[in-house]
């Protein structure tokens, strides 16, 4: 709410504790011309839910099949922000999930905690192949005989 009573324009005023403020207003980036025309507007919201759409299928579609899947659904979802509030929002809270993660990777006790966790697994599946190597050689395992 602004000081007059009225609902602020970005929906959400920021934290206070911090005095920060969301970086951009939330609502339609569609050009003045468009948001003035009721018809035109839905037109332009229809269109950019298709694109968008079909932008985040693909990505979906990569997920399975060899491609950049989460990148292209994010691009996705970024069109839609272009002109959907929910979509802002979301993008507004994977990015602040994204930053946190990214923090807590630096954080050197975390940091040396993947290094050993990483290690151990290696030797847990270099002691493996060893095994493997020892017991059957270079055979492939839908080639080996019964002994």
């Amino acid at each position: 709410m602004a000081a007059d009573g009225t609902k602020s324009e970005t929906g959400t005023p920021g934290d206070a504790a911090t005095g920060t403020t969301d970086p951009a207003p939330l609502g339609s980036r569609a050009p003045e011309f468009v948001k003035a025309r009721r018809v035109l507007h839905l037109s332009w919201q229809v269109g950019v839910f298709v694109i968008g759409l079909a932008v985040v299928a693909a990505g979906a579609a990569m997920l399975v099949l060899p491609g950049p899947g989460w990148v292209v659904i994010f691009g996705g979802m970024a069109i839609w922000a272009t002109e959907f509030v929910w979509a802002q929002l979301v993008l507004r809270w994977t990015k602040r999930k994204v930053t946190e993660a990214a923090q807590r990777a630096l954080d050197p006790k975390v940091r040396r905690r993947n290094i050993i966790l990483t290690t151990v697994g290696l030797v847990i599946v270099a002691v493996v192949v060893g095994v493997y190597l020892w017991k059957f050689g270079l055979e492939l395992p839908w080639k080996i005989k019964e002994q």
